[in-house]
């Protein structure tokens, strides 16, 4: 079979569906990355941080500012003036 056998979805969705499948792989790296650093075991401090994490998309407003949804802030217990870590990936860009 091809890809070419489903329902003929828009450009957009593939793009979409790419875009996805390519973040959730340099997730998934960063996450092996961060197993193998600990010393040849898992160590107990890195699995609590991975516990304190949270993945969402926003966009970048002026000042290349960025916004951490309301229902993040308070999964992670993290208020203003709090020093948070980011990694930052782009999903799309509009720049026609």
């Amino acid at each position: 079979m091809t890809d070419d056998d489903g329902p003929a979805w828009p450009p957009m969705f593939k793009s979409f569906q790419e875009t996805s499948e390519q973040a959730m792989e340099q997730q998934q790296e960063m996450l092996r990355q961060m197993m193998e650093a600990g010393a040849g075991g898992l160590d107990m401090n890195q699995l609590g941080a991975m516990s304190q994490t949270a993945t969402f998309k926003t966009r970048v407003q002026s000042g290349g500012r960025i916004s951490i949804p309301d229902a993040e802030r308070e999964a992670l217990d993290i208020e203003e003036g709090d020093i948070v870590q980011t990694v930052v990936i782009p999903v799309k860009r509009n720049r026609d």
